[in-house]
Formats: structure tokens, sequence, C-alpha cells
């Protein structure tokens, strides 16, 4: 009876420590949650509000990234909060199986399509660099909502078999979460899962070696600069010679005085907003493509800790996983949400112009926009 009574009053003793490590630990996870759920769901926001309400961004690149900032915002408002109550419950689940499932279903769709997402940006990138003709024809808006309703199609069936049990969704005390339950090797059915995450976002890395090398190649090639003949001169010999001036100067290749024969003629107006300009837009190109493989870098370093975690646990067991390290990648996961405005808006230029054009309040000057046509 007094060993017992030992027994029980020695955790009693370290009860207070315990439980003061327990509460700031439990204060800093929903502190840093309710942060990133603030950034993603107001970055997201803004950035959606922009491309929607901005003619100029209508092109198919920032479709593609509308789609990943309503599917961030999804995820912000309705699979964190799950986290937080979890938090605030003591590490546990207080509703059914049934909402468990579907709360982890959507976070596994939610990943499966930004790794499917971005691999499709990656090929079209690649298609407005090195087959620029084909790509301007060819990725019309309705092409973009084809590429999102594929995108999507894959996600759900990447994230739906485990519904039914063909690996487990359940909560994950450890992560505070519902999620894929990573078992050992022998008793393993979600390896197939995390193999396939992996090969997606390494053929997306490829695919940007592949047009980081073709600009390499091509680094010495001049876009073609279209300059138009000009004449000063108008005078032409010999039989329709006069009709040969009207042509040029209707054709725009001409400057000076209008032809004889073109006076009184209504002449057709150029937009003089409107510009060829091959070089610039190749320049664009690549700034958007540096954009899209920053967030791909972002997403392969902000998910690599977890996905080492989650082969850690199928081939050695889940005891030798620090828990201090596998909060830390759970909570990098989290922070993917949110850091895809930050970079859009360091490093485009053309959305802090387009920012400074729409809200004109937040900064007193602002940089016009040069409008352009594509070739």
């Amino acid at each position: 009876m007094v060993a017992q009574m030992a027994n029980t009053s020695e955790p009693g003793e370290s009860n207070p420590s315990l439980q003061n490590y327990a509460i700031t630990a439990s204060a800093v996870k929903l502190a840093s949650l309710g942060l990133i759920i603030c950034i993603s769901l107001a970055g997201n926001i803004l950035l959606s509000f922009l491309v929607l309400k901005d003619s100029s961004l209508h092109r198919a690149p920032y479709y593609f990234l509308l789609d990943l900032c309503l599917a961030d915002i999804i995820r912000a408002a309705v699979c964190f909060p799950f986290v937080m109550i979890s938090i605030t419950s003591g590490s546990s689940w207080a509703y059914s199986i049934i909402s468990c499932k579907i709360i982890a279903f959507m976070a596994v769709l939610f990943c499966f399509h930004v790794a499917f997402m971005l691999f499709c940006v990656s090929v079209t990138r690649y298609m407005a660099i090195a087959h620029h003709r084909f790509y301007s024809k060819r990725m019309t808006l309705w092409t973009c909502v084809a590429v999102i309703c594929m995108v999507w199609t894959l996600s759900v069936a990447m994230a739906f078999p485990p519904v039914f049990d063909v690996g487990t969704y359940k909560f994950i005390r450890e992560e505070e979460q519902c999620i894929f339950e990573h078992r050992y090797l022998k008793a393993n059915d979600t390896l197939g899962f995390m193999l396939m995450l992996a090969v997606i976002v390494g053929t997306t890395h490829v695919v940007y070696m592949k047009m980081l090398f073709f600009v390499y190649d091509h680094r010495k090639m001049k876009p073609a600069q279209l300059i138009p003949a000009i004449s000063q001169n108008w005078t032409f010999h010999g039989p329709g010679a006069t009709g040969q001036a009207a042509a040029n100067w209707i054709a725009g290749f001409g400057r000076g005085p209008t032809p004889p024969t073109l006076v009184g003629i209504r002449q057709a107006l150029h937009n003089p907003n409107k510009r060829l300009l091959v070089l610039d837009e190749f320049k664009m190109e690549k700034r958007i493509g540096k954009m899209f493989y920053l967030i791909t870098l972002a997403f392969f370093l902000l998910w690599s800790p977890y996905i080492v975690a989650c082969y850690l646990r199928v081939f050695v067991k889940a005891s030798a996983i620090p828990q201090v390290y596998l909060t830390a990648a759970v909570w990098m996961t989290f922070a993917q949400a949110g850091v895809n405005p930050i970079i859009c808006f360091i490093f485009n230029k053309e959305l802090r112009v387009r920012f400074r054009a729409r809200f004109e309040c937040c900064l007193s000057t602002q940089t016009p926009m040069e409008s352009y046509c594509v070739i």
C-alpha cells in the first residue's frame, strides 16, 4: 500500500511541470496556426480578388494561380480550425469517425491538388518558352478550365480510396489532425500514395530543369524584332507606282506626308497602345516561370520534412521520430497554404504594378503598365 502511494505521489510531483509544458506547447501551436490561417486567408483572398477584377491578368498562368489560391482558402478555412479544436480538446478528436475521414480526405485532396497543378503549370511554362506560338494559340480560357478539371479529378482519385479503408484515415494524436495512418512496412498500405507524391514533385523539377537548359542553350539568340520598312520619299517610277505607295502607307510602312492618292481617303486608325514586343513578352514569361518555380520549390521544402517523417514511420518504427521534429514538420505543411501570395507579390512585378493600380490609396505613386500583343 505504501509502495502504491509512493508511486502515485511521484507522478503527482511532476505533473505541474508537465502541465506547464503542455499548456505552453498548446499556446504556441494555437498562436502559430492562427497566424498561418490569417496570412493564408488574407493573402489568397487579396490575390484572388486582384486576378478576378483586373482584366489584364485574365491569362493562363493567372487562371492556374487563381485555382491554387482558392484551394488554399478552402484548406485554411475548413481544415485548420479542426486542428485548433483538437489542440484545445487535449489532442483528441471530439467528432465522429466519418467527419474525421472527411477532413482527412480534404487535407490529402488539397495536397495532391497542389502537386498535380504545379506539374501542369511547369509543362505550360515550358511550352510558353520553347513553343510560344503553339502556347499562345492553344492556351485559351477553356483549355485552362479543362486542365483545372483534370487536376481536380486526379486529386480526387488519389485521395478517395482511403475513405473505403484502402489506406486508413484516422486521427493521429502526434500530428493533431486526421490524416493517413502511416503504419510499419509489413502492415502499410499508404506507401504508394507517398511514392506518387514524391514522383510528381520530382517530375515537376525535371520539367523546370529542361526549361532552364532550353533558355541557357538559346541565350545568345536574339528574339525577333519586327522593324517595318520606312520610306521618306514617296516618289515611285513605272506602272502602278502610285498604287504601291498607297498600299505601303495603308500597311503602316511609311512615315511622312500622305501620298497624293490617299488624300481624302479615310485611313484605318491603328491602336497606339498596342505594340508587338516579342523580347518583353519573352522576359515576362521567364519572370512568371521563375515565380511558379519558387512556388514549387516552397512546396517541396515545406512538405519534405513531413514526407521524410512518413517514410521513417513506414520503414522504421514510429518511436524513432522525435515529437518536436514531427510537430514542426506538420506545421510546415500548414504554412504552405500561406506562402504563395507572399512569393507572388515579391517576385512578380506585374502583380505589384496591378496592385498599385487597383489600390491607389495604398501607395502615392504608381508605374504605368504597358499593354502588349501576342504574335
